[in-house]
């Protein structure tokens, strides 16, 4: 062996967990930042990118950061100093890591839009010798906003690579049944501690412009397909399927969930318990947009009982569907 060629690491199985992102902290600036490498995404906004550009940079950016972090502010944990998103995506990470006990095996985390960057833990990945590395988007119903980009910026990193790894990506799992399991479960823990009974169970998720669905994205089916099987594993109160967190004038997936729970009460339906079951974390839009903004519309709209159902997060029956998702690729 040629004692100047340069020493290579080897042998190693990389695992990258990959969430979308979140703000370095509540800064206007920081918000600005995020706001803009999210927004300018071409998977996420279609539209003329030109236009787009100057609609993104003389507006929205201009006056969508204060409102931002705003929201951001009320759900900020204080203590850790960063994002809900960011410290349960860290404690997934941990917790794989402890699932994984063998050093063949790297488990690092990454975010779509923010740090650390995709690009950078991949290539560090790279470095400490792993030959394959297994994507998870933390997304269980895959859609070309989320899932989709994090394949494009996958494919980016590897582009600049001389001796490329072999890639293995999880496009989705929202039929795999320890994730129905897992929510389920979920569900049942939040009835036994409700001195309450639900007359009904939003199921909540992140809505896309319908005319991506009428391009032939499946989010809109597998998100169905999850609320079925949770039905069917859990019938003691029905469960409506809704759409959150619309951006613009276009019309996007419908029901709409703040339109929804502004009218249930009219129906007759006060007592109301949300789960969001395509938010692998706790975020923005779970802790903000439904557990405070929402239960207030509800509650202004005539409602007596509200309360949301967290996210998987870190909990154990998640930890052990990521490691089942991942073990399908090591073992």
């Amino acid at each position: 062996m040629n004692e100047d060629h340069p020493k290579i690491q080897y042998g190693k199985t990389g695992v990258l967990l990959v969430n979308l992102g979140t703000p370095d902290s509540t800064s206007w600036w920081d918000i600005r930042k995020y706001l803009k490498e999210f927004l300018s995404d071409r998977r996420v906004i279609e539209v003329n990118p030109f236009v787009w550009q100057i609609i993104l940079n003389l507006f929205i950016l201009t006056f969508r950061p204060s409102k931002t972090a705003k929201a951001y502010k009320e759900i900020w944990m204080q203590k850790e100093n960063m994002s809900p998103l960011r410290y349960y995506t860290l404690m997934q990470t941990k917790k794989l890591r402890e699932k994984f006990d063998n050093n063949k095996i790297i488990v690092d985390y990454a975010m779509r839009y923010g740090n650390p960057s995709i690009k950078s833990i991949m290539t560090n990945l790279h470095k400490e010798g792993c030959e394959n590395i297994i994507v998870l988007p933390l997304y269980p119903q895959y859609a070309a906003p989320t899932t989709a980009t994090v394949c494009d910026e996958v494919y980016r990193s590897l582009l600049k690579m001389r001796w490329q790894p072999s890639l293995q990506i999880i496009p989705h799992y929202e039929s795999e049944p320890l994730y129905i399991h897992a929510l389920v479960n979920s569900i049942n823990k939040k009835i036994s501690e409700l001195n309450w009974k639900p007359d009904l169970i939003i199921a909540s998720y992140h809505g896309i412009p319908k005319k991506y669905f009428e391009k032939g994205d499946p989010y809109h089916c597998y998100c169905q397909k999850t609320s079925r099987l949770i039905s069917e594993k859990y019938k003691e109160i029905p469960i409506k399927t809704t759409f959150q967190s619309r951006f613009g004038p276009q019309e996007w997936l419908q029901p709409y969930t703040d339109k929804t729970l502004e009218n249930l009460p009219k129906e007759g339906k006060k007592n109301i318990l949300v789960i969001c079951p395509g938010f692998s974390s706790d975020c923005v839009e779970t802790l903000e947009e439904i557990a405070i903004q929402g239960k207030e519309s509800f509650m202004k709209s005539g409602g007596k009982n509200f309360d949301v159902i967290p996210c998987l997060n870190d909990n154990d029956d998640h930890i052990n569907l990521i490691k089942k998702l991942i073990s399908n690729f090591t073992l």
